[in-house]
Protein backbone atom coordinates (compact mmCIF):
# COMPACT_ATOMS: atom_id res chain seq x y z
CA UNK A 1 0.00 0.00 0.00
CA UNK A 2 1.40 3.29 -0.44
CA UNK A 3 0.35 7.24 -0.90
CA UNK A 4 -0.22 8.65 -3.84
CA UNK A 5 -2.81 11.43 -5.54
CA UNK A 6 -5.18 10.01 -8.05
CA UNK A 7 -8.12 11.57 -10.00
CA UNK A 8 -10.04 10.33 -12.50
CA UNK A 9 -9.75 10.39 -16.99
CA UNK A 10 -11.08 14.25 -16.29
CA UNK A 11 -8.18 15.03 -13.79
CA UNK A 12 -10.11 16.46 -11.63
CA UNK A 13 -10.90 16.56 -8.71
CA UNK A 14 -7.48 15.14 -7.26
CA UNK A 15 -7.57 13.06 -4.42
CA UNK A 16 -4.36 11.92 -2.30
CA UNK A 17 -5.65 8.16 -1.70
CA UNK A 18 -3.96 4.77 -0.20
CA UNK A 19 -3.47 2.86 -2.98
CA UNK A 20 -3.12 -1.02 -2.65
CA UNK A 21 -2.79 -3.64 -5.98
CA UNK A 22 -5.01 -7.01 -5.31
CA UNK A 23 -3.76 -9.53 -7.15
CA UNK A 24 -5.80 -12.66 -5.80
CA UNK A 25 -8.82 -12.21 -4.13
CA UNK A 26 -7.55 -14.38 -0.82
CA UNK A 27 -5.70 -10.35 -0.18
CA UNK A 28 -8.91 -8.83 0.61
CA UNK A 29 -8.79 -10.27 4.26
CA UNK A 30 -5.50 -7.88 4.41
CA UNK A 31 -7.65 -5.52 4.60
CA UNK A 32 -9.97 -6.00 6.89
CA UNK A 33 -9.65 -3.62 9.60
CA UNK A 34 -9.83 -0.33 7.05
CA UNK A 35 -12.94 1.00 7.27
CA UNK A 36 -13.74 1.80 3.70
CA UNK A 37 -12.08 0.70 0.10
CA UNK A 38 -13.29 0.85 -3.36
CA UNK A 39 -12.25 -0.99 -6.65
CA UNK A 40 -10.65 0.76 -9.42
CA UNK A 41 -9.93 -0.27 -12.96
CA UNK A 42 -8.11 1.66 -15.33
CA UNK A 43 -8.83 4.96 -14.39
CA UNK A 44 -11.34 5.74 -17.58
CA UNK A 45 -14.36 6.80 -15.52
CA UNK A 46 -14.41 10.92 -15.55
CA UNK A 47 -14.43 11.78 -11.34
CA UNK A 48 -13.90 10.47 -8.37
CA UNK A 49 -16.34 7.56 -8.43
CA UNK A 50 -12.93 4.95 -8.02
CA UNK A 51 -11.21 7.08 -5.53
CA UNK A 52 -11.27 6.61 -1.78
CA UNK A 53 -8.86 8.20 0.64
CA UNK A 54 -8.52 5.66 3.14
CA UNK A 55 -8.02 2.86 1.00
CA UNK A 56 -8.82 2.57 -3.39
CA UNK A 57 -7.85 -0.88 -5.02
CA UNK A 58 -6.29 -1.46 -8.05
CA UNK A 59 -7.79 -4.52 -9.65
CA UNK A 60 -5.64 -4.08 -12.49
CA UNK A 61 -3.41 -7.72 -11.68
CA UNK A 62 -6.96 -9.47 -11.86
CA UNK A 63 -6.13 -9.84 -15.49
CA UNK A 64 -7.09 -13.81 -16.18
CA UNK A 65 -8.78 -15.33 -19.04
CA UNK A 66 -10.49 -18.28 -17.46
CA UNK A 67 -12.77 -19.68 -19.99
CA UNK A 68 -13.75 -18.95 -23.58
CA UNK A 69 -16.91 -21.17 -24.60
CA UNK A 70 -16.88 -20.43 -28.74
CA UNK A 71 -20.03 -22.23 -28.85
CA UNK A 72 -21.84 -20.03 -27.22
CA UNK A 73 -19.88 -17.09 -27.57
CA UNK A 74 -19.36 -17.32 -23.73
CA UNK A 75 -16.34 -15.09 -21.96
CA UNK A 76 -15.05 -15.54 -18.09
CA UNK A 77 -12.66 -13.20 -16.96
CA UNK A 78 -11.46 -11.68 -14.06
CA UNK A 79 -12.26 -8.06 -13.44
CA UNK A 80 -9.46 -6.67 -14.26
CA UNK A 81 -8.91 -7.83 -18.05
CA UNK A 82 -9.00 -4.43 -20.19
CA UNK A 83 -11.61 -4.83 -22.93
CA UNK A 84 -8.73 -3.88 -25.35
CA UNK A 85 -6.77 -7.49 -24.82
CA UNK A 86 -10.19 -9.27 -25.40
CA UNK A 87 -10.46 -6.63 -28.95
CA UNK A 88 -6.88 -7.90 -29.66
CA UNK A 89 -7.76 -11.67 -28.51
CA UNK A 90 -11.36 -12.52 -30.03
CA UNK A 91 -11.95 -10.01 -32.77
CA UNK A 92 -9.44 -12.22 -35.41
CA UNK A 93 -11.66 -15.11 -34.37
CA UNK A 94 -14.77 -13.30 -35.40
CA UNK A 95 -16.07 -12.51 -31.96
CA UNK A 96 -16.69 -8.43 -30.94
CA UNK A 97 -18.13 -7.76 -27.09
CA UNK A 98 -22.02 -6.64 -27.51
CA UNK A 99 -21.53 -3.18 -26.11
CA UNK A 100 -18.44 -1.13 -25.99
CA UNK A 101 -17.89 2.50 -24.41
CA UNK A 102 -15.97 5.22 -26.34
CA UNK A 103 -12.62 3.59 -25.65
CA UNK A 104 -11.24 0.39 -25.31
CA UNK A 105 -8.95 0.64 -22.52
CA UNK A 106 -11.62 0.06 -19.71
CA UNK A 107 -11.82 -3.16 -17.19
CA UNK A 108 -14.24 -5.57 -17.73
CA UNK A 109 -15.21 -4.85 -13.65
CA UNK A 110 -15.92 -1.10 -14.70
CA UNK A 111 -18.15 -1.76 -17.57
CA UNK A 112 -20.26 -3.31 -15.33
CA UNK A 113 -20.02 -1.31 -12.55
CA UNK A 114 -20.88 1.92 -14.96
CA UNK A 115 -23.40 -0.35 -17.00
CA UNK A 116 -21.63 1.04 -19.74
CA UNK A 117 -23.65 1.84 -23.02
CA UNK A 118 -22.31 2.32 -26.78
CA UNK A 119 -23.53 3.66 -30.40
CA UNK A 120 -25.71 0.54 -30.36
CA UNK A 121 -28.06 0.89 -27.22
CA UNK A 122 -31.02 1.75 -29.03
CA UNK A 123 -30.99 -2.12 -30.33
CA UNK A 124 -28.64 -4.22 -28.21
CA UNK A 125 -28.99 -2.48 -24.63
CA UNK A 126 -26.25 -1.65 -22.15
CA UNK A 127 -23.75 -3.81 -21.56
CA UNK A 128 -25.30 -5.03 -18.19
CA UNK A 129 -27.72 -7.07 -20.17
CA UNK A 130 -25.06 -9.29 -21.86
CA UNK A 131 -23.76 -10.45 -18.12
CA UNK A 132 -24.71 -13.69 -17.45
CA UNK A 133 -23.18 -14.00 -13.81
CA UNK A 134 -20.35 -12.50 -11.75
CA UNK A 135 -18.63 -12.76 -8.57
CA UNK A 136 -18.43 -10.32 -5.55
CA UNK A 137 -16.80 -9.88 -2.68
CA UNK A 138 -19.53 -8.62 -0.51
CA UNK A 139 -19.01 -6.34 2.66
CA UNK A 140 -19.77 -9.09 4.81
CA UNK A 141 -16.27 -10.85 4.00
CA UNK A 142 -18.12 -13.63 1.48
CA UNK A 143 -18.00 -14.46 -1.87
CA UNK A 144 -21.64 -14.80 -3.78
CA UNK A 145 -21.99 -15.59 -6.98
CA UNK A 146 -24.35 -13.53 -8.34
CA UNK A 147 -26.94 -13.88 -11.46
CA UNK A 148 -30.61 -13.01 -12.53
CA UNK A 149 -31.88 -16.04 -10.26
CA UNK A 150 -29.25 -16.14 -7.83
CA UNK A 151 -28.90 -13.15 -5.62
CA UNK A 152 -30.75 -11.49 -8.08
CA UNK A 153 -31.54 -8.51 -5.92
CA UNK A 154 -27.16 -7.72 -5.61
CA UNK A 155 -26.94 -8.77 -8.97
CA UNK A 156 -29.28 -5.82 -10.15
CA UNK A 157 -27.79 -3.18 -7.76
CA UNK A 158 -24.17 -4.43 -8.91
CA UNK A 159 -24.38 -3.58 -12.13
CA UNK A 160 -24.26 0.43 -12.64
CA UNK A 161 -23.72 0.46 -8.62
CA UNK A 162 -20.07 2.24 -9.11
CA UNK A 163 -18.42 -0.22 -7.02
CA UNK A 164 -20.49 0.59 -4.11
CA UNK A 165 -21.92 -2.90 -3.49
CA UNK A 166 -18.72 -4.50 -3.45
CA UNK A 167 -15.31 -5.89 -5.17
CA UNK A 168 -16.55 -7.32 -8.62
CA UNK A 169 -13.67 -10.15 -9.01
CA UNK A 170 -14.73 -11.84 -12.31
CA UNK A 171 -17.58 -11.97 -14.46
CA UNK A 172 -18.98 -14.15 -17.52
CA UNK A 173 -20.79 -12.72 -20.93
CA UNK A 174 -21.94 -12.82 -24.15
CA UNK A 175 -19.96 -11.68 -26.72
CA UNK A 176 -21.70 -11.51 -30.46
CA UNK A 177 -20.74 -13.36 -33.82
CA UNK A 178 -18.95 -10.82 -36.46
CA UNK A 179 -17.81 -11.88 -40.01
CA UNK A 180 -15.20 -8.83 -40.45
CA UNK A 181 -12.79 -6.68 -38.47
CA UNK A 182 -14.13 -3.85 -40.26
CA UNK A 183 -17.30 -1.17 -40.09
CA UNK A 184 -19.38 -0.06 -43.44
CA UNK A 185 -20.57 3.36 -42.40
CA UNK A 186 -21.55 6.40 -43.41
CA UNK A 187 -21.54 9.72 -42.23
CA UNK A 188 -24.48 12.37 -43.17
CA UNK A 189 -24.04 16.22 -41.81
CA UNK A 190 -27.54 17.56 -40.03
CA UNK A 191 -28.37 21.62 -39.93
CA UNK A 192 -29.80 21.37 -36.66
CA UNK A 193 -30.62 20.01 -33.70
CA UNK A 194 -34.20 18.51 -35.04
CA UNK A 195 -32.80 17.04 -37.88
CA UNK A 196 -30.01 15.80 -35.91
CA UNK A 197 -32.57 13.59 -33.72
CA UNK A 198 -34.67 12.62 -36.85
CA UNK A 199 -31.60 11.07 -38.09
CA UNK A 200 -30.62 9.10 -35.26
CA UNK A 201 -34.42 7.99 -35.24
CA UNK A 202 -34.40 6.99 -38.93
CA UNK A 203 -31.23 5.25 -38.22
CA UNK A 204 -32.96 2.91 -35.90
CA UNK A 205 -32.31 -0.13 -38.26
CA UNK A 206 -28.23 0.62 -38.68
CA UNK A 207 -26.97 -1.69 -35.25
CA UNK A 208 -24.70 1.23 -34.35
CA UNK A 209 -25.16 5.15 -34.91
CA UNK A 210 -23.72 8.31 -33.06
CA UNK A 211 -23.93 11.99 -33.66
CA UNK A 212 -21.03 14.40 -33.45
CA UNK A 213 -22.53 18.03 -32.25
CA UNK A 214 -21.04 20.91 -33.54
CA UNK A 215 -18.98 22.89 -30.38
CA UNK A 216 -19.27 26.22 -32.44
CA UNK A 217 -22.67 26.67 -33.83
CA UNK A 218 -25.18 29.45 -32.65
CA UNK A 219 -28.59 30.01 -32.71
CA UNK A 220 -30.67 28.16 -35.85
CA UNK A 221 -27.99 26.37 -35.74
CA UNK A 222 -27.49 24.52 -32.55
CA UNK A 223 -27.32 20.75 -32.57
CA UNK A 224 -26.13 21.01 -36.14
CA UNK A 225 -23.68 18.01 -36.51
CA UNK A 226 -22.68 14.56 -38.03
CA UNK A 227 -24.21 11.58 -38.13
CA UNK A 228 -22.39 8.37 -38.21
CA UNK A 229 -23.94 4.99 -38.74
CA UNK A 230 -23.23 1.38 -39.46
CA UNK A 231 -22.84 -2.32 -38.62
CA UNK A 232 -19.82 -4.65 -39.03
CA UNK A 233 -19.09 -5.36 -43.01
CA UNK A 234 -19.92 -9.21 -43.93
CA UNK A 235 -17.95 -12.16 -45.22
CA UNK A 236 -18.94 -11.69 -48.81
CA UNK A 237 -17.99 -7.76 -48.58
CA UNK A 238 -15.24 -8.19 -51.36
CA UNK A 239 -13.97 -4.55 -50.68
CA UNK A 240 -13.37 -5.64 -46.77
CA UNK A 241 -11.30 -8.51 -47.76
CA UNK A 242 -8.78 -6.20 -49.69
CA UNK A 243 -8.88 -3.63 -47.23
CA UNK A 244 -7.45 -6.22 -44.82
CA UNK A 245 -4.91 -7.73 -47.17
CA UNK A 246 -3.08 -4.22 -48.35
CA UNK A 247 -3.70 -2.50 -45.33
CA UNK A 248 -0.62 -2.03 -43.00
CA UNK A 249 -2.11 -0.19 -40.23
CA UNK A 250 -4.77 -2.56 -40.00
CA UNK A 251 -7.27 -0.52 -41.72
CA UNK A 252 -7.56 2.17 -39.14
CA UNK A 253 -7.09 5.77 -41.23
CA UNK A 254 -10.18 7.71 -40.79
CA UNK A 255 -11.52 11.19 -40.68
CA UNK A 256 -8.28 13.54 -39.25
CA UNK A 257 -10.03 13.82 -35.92
CA UNK A 258 -6.84 12.58 -33.31
CA UNK A 259 -4.33 14.44 -35.58
CA UNK A 260 -6.61 17.41 -35.19
CA UNK A 261 -7.69 17.15 -31.50
CA UNK A 262 -3.97 18.05 -30.62
CA UNK A 263 -4.57 21.85 -31.30
CA UNK A 264 -8.43 22.03 -31.16
CA UNK A 265 -8.62 22.72 -27.53
CA UNK A 266 -8.85 26.24 -27.07
CA UNK A 267 -11.51 28.11 -28.44
CA UNK A 268 -9.93 29.66 -31.60
CA UNK A 269 -8.58 26.52 -32.65
CA UNK A 270 -11.76 24.58 -31.96
CA UNK A 271 -13.88 26.64 -34.28
CA UNK A 272 -10.98 25.19 -37.36
CA UNK A 273 -11.29 21.87 -35.72
CA UNK A 274 -15.14 22.12 -36.34
CA UNK A 275 -14.91 23.60 -40.26
CA UNK A 276 -12.53 20.63 -41.27
CA UNK A 277 -14.63 18.07 -39.79
CA UNK A 278 -17.33 19.23 -41.00
CA UNK A 279 -16.12 19.66 -44.58
CA UNK A 280 -14.62 16.48 -44.90
CA UNK A 281 -17.53 14.86 -43.10
CA UNK A 282 -20.40 16.32 -45.61
CA UNK A 283 -18.00 15.60 -48.50
CA UNK A 284 -18.63 11.66 -48.05
CA UNK A 285 -20.92 10.23 -50.52
CA UNK A 286 -22.51 6.36 -49.67
CA UNK A 287 -20.91 4.15 -47.43
CA UNK A 288 -17.15 3.16 -46.34
CA UNK A 289 -14.87 0.80 -44.43
CA UNK A 290 -13.10 1.87 -41.53
CA UNK A 291 -11.56 -0.17 -39.31
CA UNK A 292 -13.27 -1.17 -36.16
CA UNK A 293 -10.60 0.38 -34.03
CA UNK A 294 -10.79 4.09 -35.97
CA UNK A 295 -15.03 3.92 -35.65
CA UNK A 296 -15.48 2.71 -31.98
CA UNK A 297 -12.28 3.98 -30.28
CA UNK A 298 -11.10 7.08 -32.17
CA UNK A 299 -9.42 9.37 -29.63
CA UNK A 300 -7.76 6.45 -28.34
CA UNK A 301 -5.07 7.15 -30.68
CA UNK A 302 -4.36 10.36 -29.19
CA UNK A 303 -2.69 9.28 -25.98
CA UNK A 304 -2.91 10.99 -22.68
CA UNK A 305 -5.56 13.02 -24.98
CA UNK A 306 -7.23 14.03 -21.87
CA UNK A 307 -3.97 16.30 -20.53
CA UNK A 308 -4.59 18.61 -23.59
CA UNK A 309 -7.42 20.25 -21.79
CA UNK A 310 -4.69 21.94 -19.35
CA UNK A 311 -3.72 21.72 -15.83
CA UNK A 312 -6.76 21.93 -14.18
CA UNK A 313 -8.33 19.28 -15.85
CA UNK A 314 -11.76 18.81 -17.75
CA UNK A 315 -15.53 17.73 -16.75
CA UNK A 316 -17.86 16.11 -18.86
CA UNK A 317 -21.79 16.97 -18.73
CA UNK A 318 -23.71 13.52 -19.57
CA UNK A 319 -27.37 13.56 -19.34
CA UNK A 320 -29.74 11.41 -20.39
CA UNK A 321 -33.43 12.85 -21.08
CA UNK A 322 -36.75 11.01 -21.61
CA UNK A 323 -37.92 10.53 -25.02
CA UNK A 324 -41.20 12.74 -24.62
CA UNK A 325 -39.11 15.66 -23.19
CA UNK A 326 -35.53 15.04 -25.46
CA UNK A 327 -36.49 17.79 -27.94
CA UNK A 328 -36.94 20.14 -25.33
CA UNK A 329 -34.51 19.56 -22.76
CA UNK A 330 -31.54 19.42 -25.55
CA UNK A 331 -32.85 22.61 -26.56
CA UNK A 332 -32.61 24.49 -23.50
CA UNK A 333 -29.32 22.56 -22.51
CA UNK A 334 -27.44 23.91 -26.11
CA UNK A 335 -29.03 27.38 -25.40
CA UNK A 336 -27.94 27.29 -21.97
CA UNK A 337 -24.13 26.78 -23.21
CA UNK A 338 -24.53 29.52 -25.94
CA UNK A 339 -25.77 32.05 -23.43
CA UNK A 340 -22.73 31.39 -21.05
CA UNK A 341 -20.33 31.73 -23.81
CA UNK A 342 -18.04 28.19 -23.08
CA UNK A 343 -17.75 26.25 -25.46
CA UNK A 344 -18.02 22.04 -25.54
CA UNK A 345 -15.02 20.82 -27.28
CA UNK A 346 -16.35 17.34 -27.77
CA UNK A 347 -20.31 16.61 -28.42
CA UNK A 348 -22.00 13.08 -28.53
CA UNK A 349 -25.78 13.00 -28.85
CA UNK A 350 -27.09 9.04 -28.92
CA UNK A 351 -30.48 7.49 -29.06
CA UNK A 352 -31.02 4.94 -26.24
CA UNK A 353 -33.39 2.12 -26.34
CA UNK A 354 -35.00 0.17 -23.21
CA UNK A 355 -34.20 0.92 -19.17
CA UNK A 356 -30.97 -0.46 -18.18
CA UNK A 357 -31.03 -3.65 -16.15
CA UNK A 358 -29.08 -2.36 -13.17
CA UNK A 359 -31.18 -0.38 -10.45
CA UNK A 360 -28.58 2.33 -11.02
CA UNK A 361 -28.36 1.98 -14.49
CA UNK A 362 -27.81 5.81 -16.12
CA UNK A 363 -29.91 4.58 -19.72
CA UNK A 364 -33.40 4.99 -20.44
CA UNK A 365 -35.42 5.60 -23.54
CA UNK A 366 -34.67 8.88 -24.62
CA UNK A 367 -31.51 10.31 -25.54
CA UNK A 368 -28.25 10.90 -24.10
CA UNK A 369 -26.06 14.30 -24.52
CA UNK A 370 -22.29 14.18 -23.32
CA UNK A 371 -20.46 17.62 -23.61
CA UNK A 372 -16.40 17.87 -22.44
CA UNK A 373 -15.98 21.50 -20.90
CA UNK A 374 -11.91 22.90 -19.26
CA UNK A 375 -12.07 23.21 -15.91
CA UNK A 376 -12.05 27.16 -15.67
CA UNK A 377 -14.12 30.23 -13.87
CA UNK A 378 -17.38 29.87 -14.59
CA UNK A 379 -17.12 26.07 -15.51
CA UNK A 380 -18.73 24.51 -12.01
CA UNK A 381 -21.78 26.78 -12.02
CA UNK A 382 -22.80 26.30 -15.25
CA UNK A 383 -23.32 22.39 -14.96
CA UNK A 384 -24.98 23.29 -12.13
CA UNK A 385 -27.62 25.21 -14.42
CA UNK A 386 -27.84 22.16 -16.55
CA UNK A 387 -28.81 19.99 -13.99
CA UNK A 388 -31.55 21.99 -13.28
CA UNK A 389 -32.86 21.74 -17.15
CA UNK A 390 -32.09 18.28 -16.62
CA UNK A 391 -34.05 17.51 -13.13
CA UNK A 392 -37.08 19.83 -15.10
CA UNK A 393 -36.60 18.00 -17.81
CA UNK A 394 -37.15 14.06 -16.03
CA UNK A 395 -33.58 13.27 -16.88
CA UNK A 396 -30.45 12.65 -14.78
CA UNK A 397 -26.95 12.59 -15.01
CA UNK A 398 -24.17 9.92 -15.68
CA UNK A 399 -22.12 8.70 -12.56
CA UNK A 400 -19.24 7.49 -14.75
CA UNK A 401 -18.75 10.69 -16.21
CA UNK A 402 -19.68 12.98 -13.22
CA UNK A 403 -17.18 14.72 -10.98
CA UNK A 404 -19.62 17.95 -9.28
CA UNK A 405 -23.53 17.01 -9.23
CA UNK A 406 -25.81 17.17 -5.89
CA UNK A 407 -26.83 14.89 -3.91
CA UNK A 408 -30.46 15.54 -4.44
CA UNK A 409 -30.58 15.80 -8.19
CA UNK A 410 -29.12 12.08 -8.58
CA UNK A 411 -31.82 11.16 -5.93
CA UNK A 412 -34.49 12.37 -8.25
CA UNK A 413 -32.76 11.34 -10.89
CA UNK A 414 -32.11 7.46 -9.45
CA UNK A 415 -35.80 6.13 -8.83
CA UNK A 416 -34.27 3.11 -7.47
CA UNK A 417 -32.17 4.57 -5.24
CA UNK A 418 -33.78 3.69 -1.89
CA UNK A 419 -33.99 -0.36 -2.89
CA UNK A 420 -30.39 -0.07 -4.18
CA UNK A 421 -29.32 1.68 -0.74
CA UNK A 422 -31.47 -1.34 1.17
CA UNK A 423 -29.29 -3.55 -0.79
CA UNK A 424 -26.40 -2.52 -0.20
CA UNK A 425 -26.38 -2.26 3.11
CA UNK A 426 -27.90 -6.15 3.82
CA UNK A 427 -24.38 -7.73 2.26
CA UNK A 428 -22.52 -4.81 4.07
CA UNK A 429 -21.42 -5.12 7.88
CA UNK A 430 -18.39 -3.69 10.04
CA UNK A 431 -15.51 -5.95 7.77
CA UNK A 432 -15.90 -4.17 4.55
CA UNK A 433 -17.53 -0.72 3.57
CA UNK A 434 -17.61 -0.03 0.11
CA UNK A 435 -17.63 3.89 -0.45
CA UNK A 436 -16.35 6.38 -2.70
CA UNK A 437 -15.39 10.25 -2.68
CA UNK A 438 -18.65 9.96 -5.58
CA UNK A 439 -20.83 8.58 -3.11
CA UNK A 440 -19.75 10.76 -0.09
CA UNK A 441 -20.34 13.92 -1.98
CA UNK A 442 -23.58 12.67 -3.09
CA UNK A 443 -24.73 11.03 0.24
CA UNK A 444 -24.98 7.74 -1.40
Amino acid sequence: MRATNLSGWGRYPVCGCQLATLRREEQLAEWAASSTMIARGNGRSYGDAALNPELTLSMLAMNRLLAFDANQGVVSCEAGVLLADLLKLYVPQGWFPPVVPGTAEVTVGGMIAADVHGKNHHRDGSFGRHVESLRLATGNGGVLTCTREENADLFRATIGGMGLTGVILSASFRMCRIESEYVRTETLGTPDLAATMAMLETSNDQRYSVAWIDGRAKGGDLGRGLVSRGDFATADDGSARRAAHRSRDGGRRQLPIPALLSVALNPVSVRLFDALYNRVGRSQRGSRLVHHTSFFFPLDRVPGWNRLYGRRGFVQYQCVLPTSQSSQGLQAILERVEKSGQIAYLGVLKLLGEQGEGMMSFPMPGYTLALDFPVRRGTLELLDSLDEITAAHGGRVYLAKDARCRGDHVRQGYPDLPLFGDVRRRSTNATYDFSSAMSRRLGL
